[in-house]
């Protein structure tokens, strides 16, 4: 009778646990199984999607980050320190814990793995399903390029890692810019990639066929293969789908000029009062002058932190090609008097830190393109990310290293005419040097250029030596933070290539570091 009682009592437990069991086991809510899932169109967008989203999560370090690496800005701010990691880049003085290279490095990551994702689960024939592979390895591709150009010979990872794969080696050079060329090609090659009907067509806000040649363009001019890089660059140009804004050139990059026929990539930003803080811009609030120790309008937004403040050589190298009334140079920057000019001027008892007096125009910021009173983080700009006057600049490059001079010299010429310049009839690397710096300005591409070109060094060897500031009566000094001239500056066999962040080192010990560091 005990033994029948206790096998009872067991029998019990037992179903009620098996009961408990069958209970829990309901499906996880908010995990999306790759198995089963991308198997629709609208399920495959979402791959998509994420591609753009952790695209435009980029913008801030992308642009804030990457020009203060160059010689055009100071860090600025209100004061020393005001943000010092700004700082560390302008002047060198970073090293591996530095958090904005960490989150460039990591997010170019990320894009590549939501890539990897894509290519590894969208697997259906649809027309949608093969753009969204096709838009995943452009993404992949353009991460890489920036990587290389940056990082030199960070890990290839062309699909999901499994556990034991979390810890690989360095890739090689050869090999990485193999998965660029392959990616890019299989991508314009598709026949899936959406094109611009023509250049005034704004309807196309998608990755296009013709970014993906320029990538490759741009690929092929960083390896030295000069050729491949004319055809495939001439190949955007002469398709007619993109042109030089005939605009005023000060508006180029306006948020009412948004989409316009020189804009070959933007992050598309739409205007909609009742969700505004999906348009929030840090970039845009920072590279905004310092307007609360200046005297403003008000028709320009009063919400600018003053960081990346023009320097005296770029102002110069503009008075060397154009002269001090130039058309470009008056629509890029204006001096402290031009301002003036305007209404605009610094408050009495201010001063501007990191300023030699030069002020960012084309990215001035107005008061109307804040969408609501009191939200300076948010704007209705988009951010661009490549146009076509770089295409130009790009491909005139291509074709003088491969001794086409005089196709060197047209694209090279369109851009000057626009800026109102007289065409060159022979030109040279530097004359292209010179114009890319003009014209690209602030547009995050100067750092891999100098590095590229092999000017850095000498350009920037004493930044960080001495910073400026502007009293109100125009009044510059210079003041000397950094001591020890190991400290501060570009430095040959170091800074060519960024150091791969400290973090990642520590997490994976098979990372090389680049030499330096």
């Amino acid at each position: 009778m005990k033994a029948k009682t206790i096998i009872t009592i067991c029998a019990g437990v037992i179903t009620l646990f098996t009961a408990c069991d069958d209970s829990l086991n309901i499906p996880q809510h908010g995990v999306l199984n790759y198995e089963t899932y991308y198997q629709t169109d609208e399920q495959a967008e979402t791959a998509s999607t994420a591609l753009y989203i952790q695209l435009r999560g980029l913008e801030y370090n992308y642009m804030v980050g990457k020009n203060m690496l160059g010689d055009d800005f100071w860090a600025g701010g209100a004061q020393r320190n005001d943000n010092a990691e700004l700082e560390q880049l302008n002047e060198f003085t970073f090293g591996t814990e530095q958090s904005m290279l960490q989150g460039m490095f990591t997010s170019y990551y990320q894009i590549i793995y939501k890539a990897n994702v894509a290519l590894g689960h969208v697997v259906g024939d649809s027309k949608v399903m093969q753009r969204v592979r096709a838009e995943a390895r452009v993404f992949r591709a353009w991460s890489y390029f920036e990587l290389i150009s940056m990082w030199g010979n960070p890990p290839l990872v062309d699909h999901e890692l499994t556990p034991s794969e979390y810890s690989l080696p360095n890739g090689t050079t050869e090999e990485l810019w193999a998965l660029v060329e392959t990616d890019l090609t299989e991508a314009i090659n598709s026949g899936s990639l959406p094109e611009k009907a023509n250049a005034d067509d704004q309807s196309v806000w998608r990755v296009t066929k013709q970014f993906a040649q320029a990538v490759l363009g741009k690929a092929y001019l960083w390896q030295k293969k000069y050729s491949e890089a004319a055809t495939v660059l001439d190949a955007v140009i002469s398709s007619g789908k993109y042109r030089l804004y005939d605009g005023n050139y000060e508006d180029i990059q306006m948020y009412d000029h948004k989409m316009n026929c020189e804009s070959i990539l933007e992050t598309i930003k739409v205007d909609d009062a009742n969700n505004i803080w999906t348009n929030m811009n840090m970039a845009t609030l920072m590279e905004h002058w310092r307007t609360d120790h200046m005297n403003i309008p008000a028709e320009y937004a009063a919400n600018g932190y003053g960081f990346l403040n023009p320097q005296k050589s770029l102002y110069d190298d503009f008075v060397s090609e154009e002269g001090e009334s130039g058309y470009r140079l008056g629509q890029t920057m204006k001096t402290l008097q031009q301002m003036g000019d305007l209404g605009i001027s610094i408050k009495v008892g201010q001063t501007l830190y990191g300023h030699e007096g030069y002020f960012m125009w084309k990215w001035r910021k107005l008061a109307a393109q804040i969408p609501a009173a009191g939200y300076g983080f948010c704007d209705n700009n988009n951010t661009r990310w490549m146009r076509y006057a770089e295409v130009l600049l790009l491909a005139a490059e291509a074709h003088l290293e491969a001794g086409n001079t005089a196709k060197a010299a047209e694209y090279l010429n369109a851009v000057r005419v626009r800026a109102q310049l007289p065409p060159k009839t022979s030109i040279t690397l530097n004359d292209i040097i010179i114009e890319k710096r003009l014209e690209l300005c602030g547009e995050a591409v100067r750092f891999q250029d100098m590095t590229r070109w092999g000017i850095a060094a000498t350009r920037m060897a004493t930044q960080g030596q001495r910073c400026p500031s502007i009293d109100s009566n125009g009044n510059i000094t210079y003041t000397v933070y950094n001591q020890s001239a190991d400290g501060y500056g570009f430095k040959t066999g170091k800074h060519e290539l960024l150091p791969y962040p400290g973090t990642e080192i520590r997490l994976n010990p098979n990372i090389t570091q680049n030499p330096g560091w």
